[in-house]
């Protein structure tokens, strides 16, 4: 008899079905899509940006612009979107809409404000439409109080603290979410400041500024309007291993619930973002790549993995591999690892002997059948070959104890 999996998960005190959640993007700017979404299996929805009414919010068109990478379509998405052009009074009746045909299903809303009124003035409005959860964009740079013009309040962590605050007094009994932006010295610093001020949980991170590229023919930079550009913010996998490290920061060193947000594609990198802290994920850019129905992937995936470990919520994932993270200081240099091959499965594209010779150590060589041939002696076990290796399990790292060093290099000798 198979085991029971419950993916239910809980956040700030909310109950979701799965911990998977849409991110604040163009996904849910529309009250259809975010029912689409709901319908199709999604846990919750941050439903995009919203503000008081009479902010401006002047959007440019193209605003979307894939990076690619070795026939990888998007595997980088960058966005110059601003927030929603729909302001609170429109999203006051959305949330009412939403929850009324949707009970079971967790909507947060986002906002921004750019004083202090304004804060608390949407937060309220907010919380009395009957919203599950506020998540505060303090991460974009526009009409957030920044301490210098282009800079974003996330990263000033006093401004932080004063104005979670703000947004604490008006929310009520509701919860407050703050949206952190990665692009700061210290990330624990603003974390705890967003502690200190009171919010329930954190939202780590969000996009990266970036710049997307540059058309070689006409110099202009991506995505082109009318012949300028300017930067975006850069969302996808390319970023997952930057979240991956700010979730982590945070899990180890500031007691707040996180949700994470910013590269997640797939079951596996939920996963992942569990295992170092985070206890739902939101998603953007795939939903946006691929549509809502990878949900069904999302929650199948989860349900199978947890099975196979033995586990019967994704709760008990949550923050598991913090304790195998140290500092460089932290790890061991007592055992000796070297690369092994097996030539049975070698393709013979020879990009673990040419990264070897030009990156690494110069510790393969080929062969008059073109296989590679490892030279122990010079391996010091970098890495590097496995990580070009296009075949899977072709190379691993083996730990040779210094005997068996010992007689490998005498047996080269003889």
């Amino acid at each position: 008899m198979s085991q029971h999996v419950d993916l239910g998960t809980t956040f700030c005190g909310v109950s979701f079905d799965s911990p998977f959640v849409l991110a604040a993007s163009p996904c849910t700017d529309d009250a259809d899509m975010v029912t689409r979404a709901f319908q199709a299996g999604w846990a919750g929805a941050v439903l995009k940006t919203t503000s008081v009414e009479g902010t401006a919010v002047d959007l440019v068109y193209p605003m979307i612009v894939g990076l690619d990478h070795e026939g990888k379509r998007v595997f980088g998405l960058g966005n110059i979107d601003l927030i929603s052009q729909h302001h609170i009074d429109e999203i006051e009746g959305r949330i009412r809409v939403l929850k009324k045909a949707f009970p079971q299903k967790v909507v947060i809303a986002s906002m921004m404000a750019a004083i202090r009124e304004d804060w608390k003035t949407v937060a309220e409005r907010l919380s009395a439409a009957g919203v599950d959860l506020i998540e505060c964009s303090f991460s974009c740079p526009q009409g957030t109080l920044g301490t210098r013009p282009g800079f974003m309040l996330g990263q000033d962590p006093k401004l932080v603290r004063e104005v979670t605050a703000w947004v604490k007094e008006g929310a009520g009994e509701t919860p407050v979410v703050i949206k952190i932006t990665p692009q700061v010295a210290d990330i624990v610093e603003v974390a705890q400041a967003v502690k200190d001020g009171g919010a329930d949980g954190i939202c780590a991170s969000n996009t990266i500024p970036s710049l997307m590229g540059v058309d070689l023919e006409t110099f202009v930079p991506y995505p082109r309007v009318d012949g300028k550009s300017t930067y975006s913010g850069l969302s996808g996998p390319a970023i997952k291993p930057i979240t991956l490290r700010v979730i982590a920061e945070i899990a180890r060193n500031v007691q707040i619930p996180i949700t994470g947000t910013g590269g997640a594609a797939d079951w596996q990198d939920a996963v992942e973002f569990m295992l170092v802290g985070a206890r739902t994920v939101q998603f953007c850019t795939a939903p946006m790549h691929y549509g809502f129905r990878i949900i069904e992937d999302l929650t199948d995936g989860l349900e199978r993995y947890l099975r196979d470990k033995g586990m019967r919520s994704p709760k008990e994932l949550v923050g598991k591999s913090l304790a195998f993270i140290t500092s460089h200081e932290g790890l061991s240099q007592a055992k000796k690892v070297v690369s092994r091959i097996r030539p049975e499965l070698c393709i013979k594209d020879d990009l673990c002997y040419l990264a070897c010779r030009d990156g690494g150590h110069q510790a393969i060589e080929l062969d008059e059948n073109r296989l590679p041939l490892l030279d122990e002696e010079k391996c010091v076990g970098c890495g590097l070959c496995l990580t070009v290796c296009p075949v899977s399990d072709c190379l691993y790292m083996e730990e040779v104890k210094p005997e068996q060093r010992e007689d490998s290099q005498e047996g080269e000798r003889s």
